[in-house]
């Protein structure tokens, strides 16, 4: 069956220009009358548009009856649809918080570490502060000399026996 390239460009949904251009690189071939076989056009375009669609159309009648069944199961799997949409939201919602506490929880532990880093170098300014001290006193700690050791031997002899004399009844 040959069919003209007016008609051809309507079937197969293409425009005509297409149609001479595959006809001119000589992917589609024509006869002595100018006229396209239709198998010339299946083969480089498949099945024409207005047979697809005059398919669909038909198996979309044959395949939509319409029992009481069908419409039980449909009205089901869209219960369970919105079901499922809900549990979604509400563990995305929980999702949500939960990123929050973590961030909450991250500040406050970013919080602490400030305060214990503070905390140490008060208590290395306190550590050098001590050990210059110690190391200034034990600079300037000198030992006493024979006789200031008499003389301290000498109140703790007098301390002593002033002691004795108190308690002497």
């Amino acid at each position: 069956m040959h069919i003209s390239v007016t008609k051809a460009a309507k079937e197969w949904g293409v425009s005509r220009t297409t149609i001479y251009q595959k006809v001119n690189d000589g992917e589609l071939s024509r006869n002595a009358d100018k006229k396209i076989d239709v198998s010339e056009m299946l083969r480089v375009f498949g099945e024409p548009i207005l047979k697809k669609r005059t398919e669909r159309s038909v198996n979309t009648v044959q395949n939509t009856p319409l029992d009481s069944r069908s419409v039980q199961n449909n009205t089901d799997i869209e219960h369970q649809l919105a079901l499922e949409k809900l549990k979604n939201e509400h563990l995305s919602q929980q999702v949500s918080d939960q990123k929050k506490f973590i961030e909450n929880y991250q500040q406050q532990i970013a919080q602490l570490n400030k305060t214990l880093d503070k905390a140490n170098a008060s208590i290395q300014d306190f550590a050098q502060v001590r050990l210059l001290e110690f190391k200034k006193s034990e600079q300037s700690y000198e030992p006493p000399l024979k006789q200031e050791k008499e003389k301290t031997d000498d109140s703790a002899v007098a301390t002593v026996e002033k002691r004795k004399r108190w308690w002497a009844f």
